[in-house]
């Protein structure tokens, strides 16, 4: 049985975490914001590149991410 493939959302900057828009189970399309940074005072949607449904979410409003830090894992 093929191993199913699995993408993971990265931040592209150091940025505050203001809403994560998806939980684990949620159907994600190309195109869905899966979670909302703020930067320097701007806010940032974060949006999928790729199809899939959610497996891990691991950051939480509040939370700080640097650049490259995993925010959605899809499968």
């Amino acid at each position: 049985m093929p191993r199913a493939q699995t993408v993971e959302i990265l931040a592209e900057m150091v940025a505050n975490v203001l809403e994560v828009a998806v939980e684990p189970g949620t159907a994600v399309a190309v195109g869905d914001e899966v979670a909302l940074l703020e930067s320097m005072k701007m806010e940032i949607p974060v949006i999928s590149e790729h199809a899939g449904t959610v497996t891990a979410v691991k950051v939480a409003p509040g939370d700080v991410v640097q650049e490259g830090d995993v925010l959605v894992v899809l499968a």
